[in-house]
């Protein structure tokens, strides 16, 4: 028998001489837990942490998203004005004009340019107009979201999350 668990039995056998059987169950439970961390304190310890996420701030998801979906908003814009700006670079328009006019088979009218259909400052106008409706949508969304997850999380007790940490 190890020096500790002889030294938690000694001290259960005093402290509760009147009840012999449930001092001898105490003492060796408290001594087994001391062999227990006797043998786990050569290992790193892992702290674990049960967190419950119940409640979500609809106001702060409100400005989380509103500041997303404007970088989003940003990012489509960019995107539409450097795809616009290479399939104009290409030559993709003079080819639609060149195919429209042997379609037609007029050479004495005025040439076609589809250019003066859809045009560069039409579709960054639309471009525009679209980023402006996904702000406006993604916010609202993910605001609508929060509260529904609130009201779940009211119902179910929310997200459970175990985090874990090496000392």
């Amino acid at each position: 028998m190890s020096a500790a668990r002889q030294a938690v039995l000694d001290k259960a056998s005093a402290v509760t001489a009147a009840k012999p059987e449930k001092a001898d169950r105490e003492a060796v439970r408290q001594a087994r837990l001391a062999e227990k961390d006797a043998k786990t304190s050569s290992r790193p310890q892992t702290r674990k942490a049960r967190l419950r996420m119940s409640r979500i701030d609809p106001w702060s998801v409100m400005k989380t998203a509103f500041l997303l979906s404007i970088a989003f908003g940003i990012v489509t814009w960019v995107a539409v004005f450097i795809i616009w700006s290479a399939i104009g670079a290409a030559g993709v328009f003079d080819n639609i004009n060149s195919t429209v006019q042997e379609v037609l088979g007029t050479p004495t009218a005025e040439p076609f340019r589809v250019e003066n259909y859809i045009n560069t400052g039409k579709v960054m106008g639309f471009t525009t107009l679209l980023a402006c409706a996904d702000v406006l949508i993604i916010t609202a969304l993910a605001t609508l979201g929060s509260f529904l997850y609130n009201i779940a999380a009211t119902l179910l007790g929310g997200l459970e999350v175990t985090l874990a940490s090496e000392d």
